[in-house]
This record gives C-alpha cells, structure tokens and sequence, in this order.
C-alpha cells in the first residue's frame, strides 16, 4: 500500500535558491529507503515537504504534489500528519523541549493524546531499542551529542509513525549505536526514509536506494542496482574510502592534558585521570562511544573548559569546531562570519570560502545552508586565522563522502605545514598518527 506520493515537485526558497527540481516518486508500507546525495542536494527539503513543514513552515515557491496516507500537505497542516508521520531532524540539539529524557520521549505521545498507561511503556521501549534506557533520568543538557541523538531517535519511535523520516540520525552515534538503531528501525515495520552520509550503512539497512543532485532524482531503484549506479557514476559513495597517516615527523608538544578530571556541575565524572599529548605536525584521533568524554576532553585541549583536577600546558593558540557549529553562527553572512575571526579581512575569509567549496556562500546567511554547508562554514571560521592547534569534534557529520576526501587532504595539508590537529570522531578512516581511546589507557597503532 502506498502512504506517500510525491509528484512533480519543484520548490525554491524566499531567497530564490531551487532546492527540488520536478522530483516525483512513491513511498510503499514497510519499505526502507536511503536517500543519498551531496550536501546542498536537496535531501533535506525533501524530507520536510513529506512531513508538511514544506510549504508550511518553511516559505518558498512550491509546485507539484505531495500526498501522504491520502493527504496533500498543502492542504493540511503539519499538526493533522503528527502521528501518522514522525520525523527527527540533522540538528537534535535544536529539537530536544524538555528537561529530562524520560519527559523528552513521552512529550510527542502526551500531544497526540495517548492512552496514558500505554506512555510509559513505549517510552520504555522506544530508549531500550536505541540502547538508551540508561539515560531515562538524566537532564537533556547534560547529554554528548551522540546520546542526545539517540534520545530524539527515541522520541520518534515512540510515536509508531507509519512514515518514519531520519535526516542524518546516526551522524553522531558510535558504531554500535549506530548499527543498534538502524536494526529497531528496520524492525519497526513503517516506512522509513534514511537521509544519511554514512553510505555503506545506509545500503546496508535499505530496500531502495533515490539519489538526489542538485535538486533533481538522479536514481530511483533497489539496492543492488543501487551499488552498481553509484559504482559507475559516483565512485565515492560506494566504497568507505581509508586515507593514508601523515609522513611529517611530529614537532613540539603544543598540549599536554596530565591526570584531568572532569564533571559537568554536580552531574557525573566524566573524565576521571586523563591523559594527552599532541605534538606540532600530527594528526590525533579521539575515539569511543558516545558519553565516554570525547568532547569534554577536546575542549580541554583547546581550552574551553578547566579540569577539576590535573594540569593542561599548552602552547601556542588553539581554535575549536564545535559539534554543530551552526548553533555557534553570529553573523548575517557567511564571508562576515569567516571574517570575524581575522579582524574583518576579507579577502582571507573568501581565501578560506573558497578552499572549503563555499565560495558561492560568500552573501548567503549561514542559516540558509545546508548542514552539511555549515560544518564546512565552521571549518572555515576556525582555520581562517592559522591556529597552532586545530581542535575538530565531529568535523565529518553531515558531510558527503566527496567533501569527506577534501577534508582528509586539507587535514593532510595542515599537519605537512606544522600544524597539529586533534579530532573527536566517529569516522575511523580520517588521516591519523595516532587513534586514542577515550575510557582507556590504549592506543591503536595506525596502519601507513
């Protein structure tokens, strides 16, 4: 049966950008679909115009036909599809609206007016089948990205949706966490559309495969078809591409973290005798499950945060790429954004637009790109003023595997010319000399 129909869509936004081209196809019952593309393809508009926020919320011109379970969303509000479809969007920071997980996951079934003793038990089981069950008690601002994900991936599934939309869900979860979702969500039984960077785990958890590019469907068939088209036509997306160590010899120590503590307010220890050191030229990795202190270790590093316990020695300066930089955006434009931190120089912050690939950007105002646009808007507002010591954390979310490669070389670059570099991540294939993991006293060799 089918619950979504979309026809000849075509939509732009105020400022005059297409983001859909003539897009049409069907959605089935049950079918899991991965939709694929660059950064800025359109994925995520599309995945708004199926839950109604597109026209509706976000104005724009709008033509074609969206209809879902027998409804066309111009005609309904988003409200009249809450239920029948469930969404969690790139951001969760900027979705979460209550102060306690628990209260998190039963806000949406409380507004759609469940039986009450039936809230609970889903809220139950919508955290056990993201492995999140763990943190039912704890304040939401207290979360890792990562878990905060999870809890918002939770929220959805405790709707039962009967169209369940995920853009970007696993950006920020772990390996396991990631697998472990992808699994409940396949098992959930709705139709799902998976918006996702991470391709060879989307193949691995769809039945279908559309590929969007610059707003047009380029693909539009099952999986094994899929893998061949992409081979053909997009070699990137269908292989997960490794990129060789550094060669430079490492220089000075530019940090050195002894013994750090540290715990957020009164709430757990999150680092408890931590270790690091980064050397001028190399490239470190900091990798573990979400919650084991990836972040809180980074911002110590770059110095935005102070151990309760232990010392930090640092030296030279140190810039640092949040995990949602976007939420970071003070200026109006994305060339006065990069250019804030260089004094209003110009002609560096276009320098810095145009390696990162935003130098179409330059006039557009950070919020109306795409996620994957503003962690590369980060990139370049950090970079642009020639730190000693680049701190990333999660500088791949969002991020298409083309970008992915342009990032592994500029990091490449920056470590060649005496940089150093240190990366919170999820992405084990990143250029490394040495791979840290955070909750252990090991570290991995790196294969060169």
């Amino acid at each position: 049966m089918t619950i979504a129909r979309v026809e000849a869509l075509s939509f732009a936004y105020p400022d005059g950008s297409p983001a859909l081209r003539d897009v049409s196809f069907e959605l089935r019952d049950g079918e899991v679909v991965a939709l694929l593309g660059p950064s800025g393809s359109g994925k995520s508009t599309l995945l708004r115009a199926l839950a109604g926020l597109v026209p509706h919320f976000h104005g724009g011109r709008f033509s074609g036909r969206v209809q879902v379970d027998g409804n066309d969303t111009r005609a309904v509000r988003p409200a009249v599809l809450a239920g029948t479809v469930a969404s969690v969007f790139q951001d969760p920071e900027d979705q979460v609206v209550m102060t306690v997980v628990g209260n998190e996951v039963a806000f949406g079934l409380e507004n759609l007016g469940a039986q009450p003793a039936t809230i609970w038990p889903r809220v139950e089981k919508a955290l056990g089948a993201v492995g999140a069950s763990h943190l039912r008690g704890r304040r939401t601002v207290e979360l890792s990205g990562g878990e905060l994900q999870r809890v918002c991936l939770a929220a959805a599934l405790a709707l039962e949706p009967r169209l369940l939309l995920l853009d970007e869900p696993t950006s920020q979860l772990d390996p396991a966490g990631a697998d472990a979702f992808l699994g409940s969500v396949a098992a959930a039984g709705c139709a799902v559309v998976l918006s996702e960077q991470r391709v060879e785990r989307a193949l691995d958890a769809a039945d279908r495969v559309l590929y969007l590019e610059e707003g047009r469907l380029l693909f539009d068939g099952p999986v094994a078809a899929a893998r061949e088209w992409l081979a053909a036509h997009r070699p990137r997306y269908a292989g997960r591409e490794s990129f060789a160590a550094p060669e430079t010899p490492p220089g000075e120590a530019l940090v050195e973290i002894e013994a750090a503590r540290f715990a957020y307010g009164d709430g757990p220890i999150v680092l408890d005798a931590a270790s690091l050191c980064v050397h001028r030229g190399e490239i470190v990795t900091l990798e573990g499950p979400n919650g084991s202190g990836k972040s809180t270790l980074a911002k110590l590093a770059a110095g935005l945060l102070v151990p309760g316990a232990g010392t930090v020695r640092r030296s030279g300066r140190a810039t640092y790429l949040s995990q949602d930089p976007g939420r970071y955006l003070v200026r109006e434009t994305a060339i006065q954004e990069v250019a804030l931190a260089v004094g209003g120089d110009g002609r560096r912050a276009q320098a810095a637009l145009e390696r990162f690939g935003l130098g179409f950007a330059a006039s557009r105002h950070p919020r109306d790109l795409s996620s994957g646009e503003r962690e590369r808007l980060g990139l370049a507002a950090v970079a642009v003023s020639d730190p000693d010591l680049l701190v990333l954390d999660e500088p791949t979310r969002g991020v298409d595997p083309d970008r992915r490669a342009d990032l592994a070389a500029w990091m490449l670059a920056e470590a060649a010319s005496g940089r150093a570099i240190l990366v919170a991540t999820h992405d084990s294939g990143l250029p490394a000399d040495r791979r840290v993991r955070v909750g252990t006293a090991r570290e991995e060799p790196v294969a060169v």
